[in-house]
């Protein structure tokens, strides 16, 4: 069996990870000398995207493919590599995976969003996500191929944490009342992909998040306190200083569902809450 990630990353690796495991052989890409070295490092084979012919021989037999770059200005440079590298070999992967964002939904008030919620992407980021959701299942249902896209809100996980942010001096309780947020343990990410990758459906659109959306100001204190740490102090959201990608980031308040991943591929996250996601982490550093 033959996976082939496009943008290994944070997520992508750990997903490579779990199939290798499995026996899965796995292909990722890398743009420049040291990131293919980073990726064979891994122990996994290294293509470069722009590498046409080393393209279509990575896709040959390919049976599952994740893209986890997000799109440009010009569009998804991984639909550019991919979809001819595939045709060109004659590949029909029984599964692509596409990581997107929860910014597609935009704000909601404080609202629940769901995966037929309307789409009012607020940032140029998240619109991007959209149109490249768009172009992924158009193009994948014109050739036949089986593609399902996963929403992710804040991801954390070992050595991307509140207890990293922490210790580098970097924790801050940002207040904004009513203000909530949806997150997601790297490990709940994996799991919820390879439970797609056993039930492949095509066109599915799935957000997989935890069970408890919470004030990101709450998860820095228990972190805090999890660690023995000094609880930062409040910053009111209003106070001078705060960068225009964190006002962006506070500006969508919403909720998000993740019912029907639980329903369709009898997921359930390990972690529940912040507090279980967070407590296995601090175990493993110990």
């Amino acid at each position: 069996m033959r996976l082939f990630v496009f943008g290994l990353g944070y997520v992508g690796a750990a997903f490579a990870e779990s199939l290798a495991a499995r026996g899965w052989s796995v292909t990722a890409t890398g743009r420049t000398p040291e990131a293919r070295a980073a990726v064979e490092a891994q122990g996994f084979s290294a293509v470069d995207p722009d590498d046409k012919a080393a393209m279509v021989e990575a896709m040959r037999g390919v049976n599952a493919v994740l893209v986890t770059s997000p799109p440009t200005g010009e569009g998804c440079p991984a639909l550019e590599a991919v979809i001819p590298a595939l045709a060109a070999a004659e590949a029909f992967p029984d599964w692509i995976g596409y990581l997107s964002t929860t910014g597609v939904y935009g704000d909601f008030d404080g609202g629940w969003v769901f995966e037929a919620s309307p789409l009012k992407a607020q940032s140029v980021e998240g619109a991007r996500r959209v149109g490249a959701e768009r172009d992924w299942r158009q193009v994948c249902r014109g050739m036949g191929l089986t593609i399902a896209t996963f929403r992710l809100p804040g991801i954390y996980g070992p050595g991307r944490s509140a207890f990293d942010r922490l210790r580098a001096g970097e924790g801050r309780r940002i207040v904004k009342p009513g203000q909530v947020f949806s997150r997601i343990h790297r490990d709940d990410i994996v799991s919820g992909l390879l439970a797609s990758l056993e039930r492949p459906r095509a066109g599915a659109v799935y957000n997989l998040c935890d069970d408890e959306p919470a004030p990101p100001q709450d998860v820095m204190e228990h972190a805090a306190r999890l660690l023995g740490a000094p609880v930062p102090p409040d910053l009111p959201f209003n106070a001078l200083g705060l960068s225009p990608a964190t006002r962006r980031f506070y500006a969508e308040n919403k909720r998000v569902s993740n019912a029907l991943a639980k329903a369709e591929l009898d997921w359930r996250p390990a972690y529940p809450t912040y507090r279980e996601g967070l407590a296995a982490i601090l175990a493993g550093e110990r």
